[in-house]
């Protein structure tokens, strides 16, 4: 049997037949199935990616990529800053000193941390407090505070904000919290509330001076680093064993985790809708072959072997699977890009990382969707394929 008869055969077997119009309808269910399992697959990939990313680049910055920290105190100093500076060109580096605190306002309390920084050295490696800074210069027992904290407790630039210290200092016959009232002299948005809330910045000088640390002590050395995972290796080679380099990641390994599991839970189910759909192309080829009986035995009394009538169906069957999934390609791709060009969805700043939908479909889960599309569908085409190239033809014809 010549390619042609093959093609002519599955041209012919995917008309309407309004004969038998269930065939027909059983095939398109499975097309439909097909494209709207795919499309879905790729919109829900693209959102899990999108999200993942988007919540790895706030951590990224309000956590910082590295951290120099002090395995016993003192060993993270001006010293070892300088040393790190001279060694590491390349990277930036901004220390720092933090205190636990308690927040108030009027009768309202938040707890976070406040922590002492130079502001121009932490605008190198902090790209949402650089915003927030834009070159304003801040003096002493001046603050900067999250547009969470400043919401909450309604304040302006300028007004007075008190911190509560757990560092106590002795008063009479009790021992007393350190208090101290700062000035709000901006606010930054990092797009995560619970930062946004817990986290303010004052300068290096004020809070050393509220601490009593000397001037060339830190608590930690902030480091940015566009390859911090390869650097982290690095540093640690030159860091002195009094210290230590934590990365970002570190802090938030069950979360990612936890995406990641969620991720491919959700591609395994989604994946189902098109298991599903490809139980239609299997009715739909074994009602084809039960109705065509009288013609495939015909074809192979005139010499058609059993593989070419099984390639005929086999064919048809992946002609619906590929229709339904390059319809399904077409129609995911213009929902990623309708829904990250136009603001059509806006979600809770309060609760998500960003007030619009982050989407971002990887190549590596493109040709894992089309692929075990794919391979669902073939799957599928097999077995109505072998039913076909075994019908008796002796039988067949003297019934017929």
């Amino acid at each position: 049997m010549k390619t042609s008869i093959v093609s002519y055969l599955v041209k012919r077997f995917l008309r309407f037949d309004t004969d038998q119009p269930f065939i027909f309808l059983s095939a398109l269910l499975a097309f439909l199935g097909i494209t709207l399992g795919v499309m879905v697959l790729l919109i829900a990939m693209a959102l899990m990616n999108g999200f993942d990313k988007e919540f790895q680049n706030k951590l990224t910055i309000m956590n910082y990529p590295l951290s120099v920290i002090p395995k016993f105190y003192g060993t993270v100093n001006e010293d070892l800053l300088i040393d790190l500076e001279s060694k590491f060109p390349d990277l930036k580096f901004s220390p720092y000193v933090q205190s636990s605190i308690m927040t108030r306002s009027g009768s309202k309390l938040e707890g976070g941390y406040l922590f002492g920084i130079n502001f121009k050295d932490e605008a190198k490696v902090n790209s949402i407090l650089k915003k927030a800074i834009d070159k304003q210069e801040f003096d002493k027992f001046e603050v900067l505070i999250g547009k969470s904290l400043q919401d909450e407790f309604s304040l302006y630039n300028g007004d007075k904000l008190m911190y509560i210290f757990t560092k106590v200092e002795p008063g009479g016959l009790t021992m007393s919290p350190k208090i101290k009232r700062f000035s709000v002299k901006s606010v930054f948005d990092s797009g995560l509330s619970a930062y946004d809330k817990a986290y303010s910045y004052t300068t290096l000088k004020s809070l050393q001076a509220i601490l009593n640390i000397p001037y060339n002590q830190y608590d930690g050395i902030h480091v940015f680093s566009d390859n911090p995972r390869d650097d982290i290796l690095k540093l640690q080679k030159f860091i002195p064993i009094g210290a230590t380099v934590k990365g970002w990641w570190e802090d938030n390994v069950n979360f990612f985790a936890a995406l990641e599991m969620e991720k491919a839970s959700l591609f395994i189910v989604l994946m189902l809708i098109i298991l599903i759909a490809s139980i239609n192309i299997i009715s739909s080829l074994l009602m084809t072959v039960m109705n065509r009986r009288g013609e495939i035995a015909l074809l192979l009394s005139l010499g058609a072997t059993t593989s070419e009538i099984k390639k005929v169906f086999l064919s048809l069957g992946v002609v619906i699977g590929i229709g339904g999934i390059i319809a399904g390609v077409i129609l995911g791709m213009s929902g990623i890009w309708v829904l990250g060009t136009f603001d059509i969805i806006s979600l809770p700043k309060d609760v998500y990382p960003t007030s619009t939908l982050p989407l971002d479909l990887s190549l590596q889960d493109f040709m894992l969707i089309v692929s075990g599309a794919f391979v669902i569908v073939v799957a599928s085409s097999y077995y109505p394929a072998k039913k076909a190239s075994e019908v008796d033809i002796l039988t067949v014809l003297r019934n017929e």
